[in-house]
């Protein structure tokens, strides 16, 4: 009888431990499926993304910028073939004079000599062999951009070799000059004027009429009214 009690008890006490390690199990991955949990680093803190605002670029540099850059490059291109070579410093105004004529072989505007039968003609009917130069107009805008491409290189005005004298008074001979040959004259535009507008100021009492007007004593307050004002 004690025998069978203690097989009866011990298996009473297997079945509680097989039911009690089956439950616990069920019980853990149920609360994992139902709270899942996400391991967060220590002193770290969760915050909203942000969008990064995006990298403006610079705008890109106007026709004229272009242009003034590959002017002032084409310039001191220039002075490095010269011969013997020259410095931006030793630059003077003849030599500018130099790179204007110089650039003359390049030019598409046909410029007639005082020989030639159609000196003078805006719009000859042949062709003719007077040469292309350069157009007065482009001088001057190329004069303009190099100008201030050397002071914003770090040139001074009092030294700006295109800013000489003797660059100004060539400009104006070969404007004077291919107005004759093409027949073309540069008319200057005309500045409008502003119109100005006098106001006289008469101080006037209704009871005297026009103060300081009337000659010889008399005063126009006998006529019992006001002069009209013309």
């Amino acid at each position: 009888r004690k025998k069978k009690k203690l097989n009866t008890l011990s298996l009473s006490f297997q079945k509680l431990s097989k039911n009690t390690h089956k439950t616990k199990p069920t019980k853990r991955k149920l609360h994992h499926r139902i709270f899942p949990m996400e391991p967060v680093a220590s002193g770290s803190t969760q915050t909203d993304p942000t969008p990064s605002s995006p990298s403006t670029s610079p705008p890109p540099p106007s026709r004229y910028e272009s242009q003034k850059r590959r002017d002032w490059n084409t310039f001191l291109q220039y002075l490095r073939n010269h011969k013997p070579p020259l410095t931006l410093a030793r630059c003077s105004g003849a030599h500018v004079l130099e790179f204007l004529k110089y650039l003359d072989q390049f030019g598409k505007t046909k410029v007639h000599v005082a020989t030639c039968p159609f000196f003078g003609h805006s719009d000859p009917p042949s062709s003719c062999s007077c040469p292309h130069k350069q157009a007065w107009g482009s001088l001057d805008a190329l004069i303009g951009r190099l100008r201030a491409a050397y002071e914003e290189n770090g040139g001074r005005p009092d030294s700006n070799p295109f800013a000489a004298r003797a660059v100004r008074i060539y400009l104006r001979e070969v404007k004077e000059s291919q107005a004759k040959a093409r027949g073309i004259p540069y008319e200057k535009k005309k500045r409008k004027r502003q119109s100005t507008v006098t106001t006289v100021r008469l101080d006037v009492d209704l009871t005297k009429g026009i103060v300081g007007a009337g000659s010889n004593g008399d005063s126009p307050a006998t006529s019992g009214a006001v002069p009209p004002l013309g």
